[in-house]
Order: C-alpha cells, then structure tokens, then sequence
C-alpha cells in the first residue's frame, strides 16, 4: 500500500497545541488526518454514536445529544479522522476515529479519560511525553486490513511528530460476561501483564480478575481469535495490560487498560519513510 502525504496540518483546534496536525496520509481513496474544523470532530462523535449506541447497544447518558457520543474530553483532545473520499469530502466521507490525548491536553480537563477506570499512577509518574488513546471505531464496511494499517500509520506519525515515548488507553472486548471472556482475559494476564513500573491497576470497587482459568489449559489460537484487531496490533508493538479488567454496563464492553513503550511504532515510521530519529 502506497502512502502520500498531501498537504501541511494547521493544527487540530482540540489540544490547542500549534501544528498537531500532519496534513493526510493517502492510501489510494483513503486518508488519514487529525481533524482540523468543527464539522469533523461532530463526523466523528456521529460515527461513535453509530456504532457504540446503535450497533453495540451502548446505553446514552442523560444530556446526551442523540446521533452525537460526545464528551468533555472531546474538547481537549486531537481526532483522527479516516476519510473515504469515493463517499465524499464532507462528514459521510468519515469512516474511522481515533481520539488522542496528550499530558498536557489532559491536564486542561484535570485527568485523562481512563483514570475513571484504572490508578494511572505508573503512567503519570512516567517523565516523558505520554498519549493516550481511546473511542476508536470504524464503519461496518471499512473494516479491512487496509483500513486498519492506515490508521496505525496515523497514529505512528502522530506518535512521531510529537515525540510520545508512551501510549495507553482502555480498549474493550465485546460483552460484559466476563466468564465467556475467560480465555482472552486470561490469555493477557498471563502473558502480557506490564512490568510494576508501567501497570496501570483498575480501581478499587471496579476491579475484576483477569485470570479465570488456568493459563496451562489456554487455547492460543482460540484466545488470539477472540481479541479485537486493535488489542493484537498492540500486542504486536509490545503492548502490556495493566492488573484487572472493568466492565463497562454503559457501553456494553469489559476494558483492559493498555500501555505501549512507542520503541516499535516509530522505528516502523522510520523505515517506512527511510528516516532517521533526528531527522525533521
């Protein structure tokens, strides 16, 4: 898959931080970017709404804008935006989100969005540039491998241009029966829990137990299908899960807190467009 990138970002108006854009990256009809105007970040809190709330039967908030899943967080966060420009450059050209947020973007709000669920105290204590990743989706009909790889190039070079040494978030797994979810929850207790100086653990009175069955009875192959691409592409970067899972009744999921050390992510961005780490 060929990549271009068009055009120079004039910054996302979330963070408030000049320049946090990156213009777009293209893949034939597909392209990646930090949303740059109003209308985009409304396209993408359309496009959660559509899928947390009508195809995964998340519950809204009372306040909620029915169409729109929207938050305080959206006000300070950076949004990737994949755009399928076949369906137009407007908001139905929208098919992918990611939202970003940065240390400092989080402190204008007081916290990051996953300290609802997890102590982030390693992650905090952390002295370098850390992101936090969460609300990623993308639509029924774009869920390809394609896809997908575009919006971890998005994120690599949005890791890059801004220098984050650490990436976390909570990613869900479908469901809230966490005894159907034995095996993949066991599978990253066992295998992939982060190092004490990295490991988020979920809050006392949310806290459930990851291992639920014996790890030597584990069907890798069965565990690895049940994951959702995103969490087995961290994995593949060398992501670790922080100590207990939290389910989620609102949005129908049970979360694992991820971390990612970006080592991976920008030696992959670096050999993608031939650079160097001090190269600008």
């Amino acid at each position: 898959m060929s990549v271009a990138v068009r055009g120079a970002g004039r910054g996302s108006s979330g963070s408030g931080a000049t320049g946090a854009g990156f213009g777009e990256l293209r893949a034939g009809e597909l392209g990646v970017r930090i949303a740059e105007r109003d209308w985009e970040v409304r396209a993408a809190q359309a496009l959660r709404w559509q899928i947390f709330y009508e195809e995964m039967g998340a519950k809204p908030q009372p306040g909620m804008t029915p169409g729109r899943d929207a938050d305080a967080f959206d006000e300070v966060a950076d949004h990737l935006l994949v755009v399928d420009h076949r369906l137009g450059d407007g908001p139905e050209g929208v098919v992918g989100t990611y939202r970003l947020i940065r240390r400092e973007a989080a402190a204008r709000i007081g916290r990051f969005y996953s300290a609802d669920e997890y102590d982030l105290s390693p992650i905090l204590n952390w002295p370098g540039p850390v992101l936090e990743l969460g609300r990623s989706c993308v639509g029924a009909d774009h869920r390809t491998r394609g896809t997908l790889q575009l919006l971890w190039r998005g994120i690599a070079t949005y890791v890059f241009r801004h220098r984050i040494d650490l990436m976390f978030g909570c990613a869900s797994l479908p469901g809230t029966d966490l005894d159907a979810l034995a095996e993949p929850l066991t599978f990253l207790a066992s295998r992939h829990l982060a190092p004490p100086e990295l490991c988020p653990r979920a809050l006392p009175g949310r806290y459930e137990q990851m291992r639920r069955m014996d790890p030597a009875a584990l069907d890798i192959r069965t565990a690895l299908n049940e994951l959702p691409p995103l969490v087995k592409g961290y994995l593949r970067l060398g992501g670790y899960v922080g100590e207990g899972a939290v389910v989620d009744h609102q949005f129908n999921t049970t979360d694992v807190c991820i971390v990612v050390k970006t080592d991976q992510v920008t030696e992959k961005y670096y050999r993608h467009y031939e650079l160097k780490p001090n190269d600008e």
